[in-house]
């Protein structure tokens, strides 16, 4: 085991240009340093010449104070202190380095907190026991630093280690997502309140007609992204599976029910868990060859990976104080990452969103969140938020293109999808639920409040049924508020111009 030099001089790193004059530190710089095979940290720590401290999206800037000793145990130190807790790299630099090189990691300082650490994610990602004796005294404190990262508000003890594990998952699954200011405002925003508060001033009749809206909605939408257009029975058949959400338990089976709704023809598609690779991407015009832009699980990784999402969603939900937003990040992303189905994944990922903020009690009962309606609003930025995961991934999966075009993954790759940063998707995510609370709630409930004043002058004055004036609002609508002149020669032709002219007038001046 090398134990100096970790700290680098450069100017360019993995195509990053340096932020000004100084070093490379912590995660990056180990992870250099062992050629680990683990993608860059979105963020890297840089110590700089210049005693600046400051942070940009792709660099943490400290100065000469902070900067660690060279040494392995001095670098993870400081990851620890300024970086937070990097799964996926401590699971690869843990079968890199031989059970003596961890133990005389972790007996540098023997009860000292980070040593504590090491030792209890060394035992925990590797499910192997050193032989180190138990702490029969001290302190216990978090795996998990809350200035850092989110974790689990209580977690579990570990008496061996004196350490609180509040990672907010288990060892099969467990995504993290790191304390951003943007992800800060959000949640300081409380945007379940005031989506409740609002909702609470509206008439339930308008209420129930706006929720039987925006759940079809939402349900067309989540079709729309997969870029299909399915009928209206199919849609409204997938409309009323999210508006279940949050009431069934999750497990192996519900999912393969949920699946059985989304596929209406099944004679084209093995059902259930994959029984071979999977990816998403294109083909090659002449030999069909794949062109991944994310290459899913191992199938034979999907019933312990998906065992681990389970349990972590149990842990998410049952922690009252977990944000119910981060929560819904972490397992709808970490679903559609896993990619278990041959077909179906995406609309059971956006499906996912709504079951874990229903369960969390993110909305008010009986309405479902239109949150697909958001993303499909977003749609350029939702393919970048996914790319950002799938494509550095690209490097580490070794395949090989199988008989029927299909890739053969040949390398183990299971802890990519347990352990990943999910911080860029929490905050997509957030500023979907922004938009929704904010944006397409309100104008949905504001068209039908200005409907009802519409048809309650037209029913007064006119006495039409319900049908004439859903059919006179849609022609005003596609008209720019003029009834066309086949419309008044045929469905309104027994208006008189006078009677037009007013209805028009009024439309105006009410649904504007």
């Amino acid at each position: 085991m090398e134990n100096n030099g970790f700290s680098l001089n450069v100017t360019v790193f993995h195509g990053r240009r340096a932020p000004e004059d100084g070093v490379l530190v912590g995660y990056g710089a180990l992870i250099d340093a062992f050629d680990l095979d683990v993608p860059m940290p979105d963020q890297l720590a840089w110590i700089s010449t210049r005693k600046r401290q400051y942070q940009t999206q792709q660099w943490q800037v400290l100065t000469s104070r902070h900067a660690p000793g060279d040494t392995l145990y001095k670098q993870l130190i400081f990851a620890f202190k300024y970086e937070g807790v990097n799964l996926l790299f401590f699971k690869k630099l843990f079968e890199v380095l031989n059970e003596k090189d961890v133990i005389k990691l972790i007996t540098e300082e023997p009860t000292g907190q980070y040593s504590r650490k090491i030792w209890f994610l060394y035992e925990w990602l590797m499910q192997k026991e050193l032989s180190v004796p138990n702490l029969g005294m001290g302190n216990f404190v978090f795996l998990l630093d809350e200035k850092l990262q989110y974790a689990l508000s209580k977690g579990i003890r570990s008496s061996r280690h004196r350490i609180i594990n509040n990672l907010p998952g288990t060892v099969d699954f467990c995504p993290l997502i790191r304390r951003t200011p943007e992800l800060e405002k959000y949640i300081d925003d409380d945007l379940s309140v005031k989506n409740e508060e609002y909702v609470n001033g509206v008439r339930k009749s308008i209420l129930q007609r706006a929720a039987a809206f925006l759940l079809l909605q939402d349900s067309k939408a989540s079709f729309t992204i997969e870029g299909e257009s399915p009928k209206s029975k199919r849609a409204a058949r997938w409309g009323k599976a999210i508006g279940q959400a949050g009431m069934r338990d999750l497990d192996h089976r519900e999912f393969e029910r949920l699946q059985q709704i989304v596929i209406e023809n099944t004679r084209f598609i093995d059902m259930g868990y994959r029984q071979k690779g999977g990816f998403i991407g294109e083909r090659d015009r002449d030999t069909f060859s794949p062109i991944p832009d994310h290459i899913s699980a191992k199938h034979e990784d999907i019933t312990r990976l998906m065992r681990g999402l389970i349990e972590a969603y149990g842990l998410l939900l049952s922690d009252k104080k977990m944000d119910s937003v981060l929560a819904a990040a972490s397992i709808a992303f970490g679903f559609v990452f896993i990619h278990p189905f041959v077909d179906g994944n995406g609309r059971i990922h956006r499906y996912l969103i709504h079951h874990v903020l229903a369960g969390k009690k993110f909305t008010p009962q009986g309405l479902i969140f239109p949150v697909s309606a958001s993303i499909l609003n977003q749609i350029i930025d939702y393919k970048k938020v996914l790319e950002r995961y799938s494509v550095p991934l690209l490097d580490f999966i070794e395949w090989k293109e199988a008989p029927d075009h299909n890739v053969v993954v040949t390398n183990k790759t299971i802890d990519y999808y347990r352990y990943f940063d999910a911080t860029p998707q929490a905050e997509f995510l957030y500023r979907c639920v922004k938009d929704t609370v904010e944006n397409i709630i309100p104008e949905e409930v504001n068209y039908l409040m200005r409907y009802e004043e519409f048809k309650s002058y037209i029913d007064n004055a006119f006495e039409m049924s319900d049908d004439q004036v859903a059919l006179l609002v849609r022609f005003l609508e596609q008209n720019d508020g003029k009834l066309s002149k086949r419309a008044r020669k045929s469905e309104f032709s027994v208006l008189k111009v006078n009677e037009i002219n007013e209805i028009e007038k009024n439309f105006l001046h009410i649904m504007s």
